[in-house]
């Protein structure tokens, strides 16, 4: 048996770039920056920062190079891969990357800086046939073809105090 399961939650460092296969399948990569704050051994606060590349195809690649911005906080779902090209030169190259298959935004609606994990977000959107997992109440889906203005079902669970 073997897992290949990646969870992430970053801000994009560009905004997203979306493309389209010659057959018309979409897809659109961007970077997303995770930070490790710690301290080391003088007891001073250090920061970490991961850069990854992301990919997502299809209907979630869609749905990201919609409403996703650089500075964006986001949930990514997916697995890792690490394929390899030759460039210009010539020169083997690898590249590793996460391959998305959920997404949801995180932070507050019309919050440019992406900031905080509480308040607006969209739903878990599948890359693989575009299905739509409901994402609980108080949250709104982010490829929903209806007024985003709409308040959507209440949920209890979103009560609970911890």
């Amino acid at each position: 048996m073997s897992v290949n399961k990646v969870i992430l939650v970053g801000n994009l460092g560009k905004d997203p770039e979306l493309r389209y296969t010659p057959s018309g399948a979409a897809v659109v990569t961007f970077s997303l920056a995770t930070t490790e704050r710690y301290k080391d051994r003088d007891g001073n606060r250090q920061e970490k920062t991961e850069w990854h590349n992301v990919v997502a195809w299809r209907q979630l690649a869609e749905i990201c190079g919609k409403y996703l911005h650089k500075g964006k906080q986001v949930y990514i779902e997916g697995r890792i891969q690490t394929r390899n090209y030759d460039d210009r030169d010539g020169n083997k190259r690898y590249i590793t990357e996460i391959v998305a298959d959920q997404m949801q935004m995180l932070g507050r609606a019309g919050d440019e800086s992406g900031g905080g994990s509480s308040g607006y977000g969209g739903g878990q959107q599948s890359g693989y046939g575009g299905s739509q997992q409901p994402s609980g109440g108080g949250r709104q889906s982010v490829g929903s073809q209806e007024e985003q203005s709409q308040e959507p079902p209440f949920n209890m669970d979103d009560e609970i105090p911890f």
